[in-house]
């Protein structure tokens, strides 16, 4: 049955047409704005996720800069340690020399000063854009290193926590703690003296009769041979009433019992309190230096103790140099280990990034080889369509014979 009135034929073509207009609209789309998924329009769920991890991406960029920061402020910190070591190597090539009699200890004991002043300078200028990990005034320092999102979408951040290592100079106080013992300084903050093999003896005497001799965070170190170990003076170590003397001297003892020594004995002397008696029954000489830092010192503060003008004070600055240089050697350890960490941290959100905006491609992206196929089919189809619909109009026109 034809009619005049419905045209089926035209309707379908026309429905055609629409159909590869509205396609070739969507590839044009894509070609133009290189997108698949351009607005949430064009698939919701697919949108949605690509603008939360869009939203990722630039955080992890922060995070790529933070950690830039926080790697080179460290670097800088590491450095000035490494320095630091090297001029305290240097110092303690000089005391060796002035262990020696004939030598002018005087003009030693300048280049020690210098060294010292070049030590100081070096702390003070270890700092990247106003912090300092080196001198004392920064406890820690947290780099933004991540951003975590669990399950439910909920995100928090991360850091890496850098301890701050205390290099300064200053706050040295003489105490005059160790008393009489066997080669105590004359400002009796330091000991050194030689324990010979097969029965040498020697003694460290731990003296509280100054009023202020100890305060809580005061710390002793004996180094024995190439080992140290050292004792804390608590709170409860100079509460009245009590004897920090013999506090002290025990805790150091149970200190020095624990490095395990072989052939060392070491005697709390009960009879004198706060005396320690060592006894070498070993065949070696055993070096025996001890050090004594306020709690106010900075970590290399007993360097102001260092004077090489004298025998004696040679001899006691040979003990103190290489406690001072553990320090440093720590110190720069530390570091170096954080700035490692870092930069390991640095290189994974670099990566995980490139990760990320990959992935947003992967889901938003036009293929654009399948467009251009998709594009010249389409226009085919385009131009077929029209002449469909171009003839389905026509179908009225012939039924006017009818009625010739």
């Amino acid at each position: 049955m034809s009619s005049i009135l419905t045209n089926n034929s035209a309707m379908v073509a026309l429905q055609t047409l629409k159909s590869i207009n509205t396609g070739l609209s969507d590839v044009q789309n894509q070609i133009s704005t290189g997108k698949k998924v351009s607005s949430a329009k064009d698939n919701s769920a697919v949108w949605a996720i690509s603008k939360v991890m869009e939203s990722d991406v630039k955080g992890f960029k922060a995070i790529s800069d933070s950690l830039s920061l926080g790697e080179a402020s460290v670097s800088v910190a590491r450095q000035a340690s490494e320095t630091i070591t090297d001029l305290l190597t240097e110092m303690k090539g000089k005391i060796v020399a002035a262990q020696e009699d004939n030598v002018d200890r005087t003009k030693i004991n300048a280049d020690v000063t210098a060294l010292k002043e070049q030590i100081d300078s070096v702390v003070s200028a270890a700092q990247f854009n106003g912090l300092n990990l080196v001198d004392g005034g920064t406890a820690s320092a947290d780099i933004l290193s991540s951003l975590d999102r669990d399950n439910t979408g909920a995100v928090t951040a991360s850091s890496i926590t850098v301890t701050g290592q205390d290099l300064s100079t200053g706050g040295y106080l003489t105490n005059d703690v160790f008393g009489s013992s066997t080669g105590t300084s004359a400002a009796g903050d330091t000991v050194a003296f030689f324990l010979d093999g097969a029965g040498g003896t020697g003694d460290i005497i731990i003296d509280d009769s100054a009023a202020s001799a100890f305060a809580a965070g005061d710390k002793v170190s004996v180094r024995i041979g190439d080992q140290t170990a050292s004792y804390t003076v608590t709170d409860d170590d100079v509460l009245a009433g009590n004897a920090p003397s013999d506090l002290v001297a025990i805790g150091l003892k149970n200190a020095i019992d624990s490095l395990g020594i072989a052939d060392l004995v070491v005697n709390y002397d009960s009879a004198n309190p706060g005396q320690l008696d060592f006894v070498n029954n070993a065949t070696d000489d055993i070096t025996v230096g001890a050090q004594f830092t306020n709690a106010g010192s900075g970590g290399l503060g007993a360097m102001a103790g260092i004077n090489v003008s004298t025998a004696i004070g040679a001899t006691n600055a040979l003990a103190t140099i290489e406690t001072l240089i553990d320090t440093s050697i720590d110190a720069a350890a530390a570091l170096g280990s954080s700035e490692k960490r870092i930069a390991t941290q640095g290189d994974f959100i670099s990566g995980l990034t490139d990760s990320l905006v990959t992935g947003i491609g992967t889901m938003v992206d036009a293929d654009m080889e399948a467009a251009s196929a998709r594009l010249q089919a389409l226009q085919v189809q385009q131009q077929l369509g029209v002449q469909s619909l171009s003839i389905a109009n026509q179908g009225p026109q012939a039924l006017l014979s009818l009625f010739r």
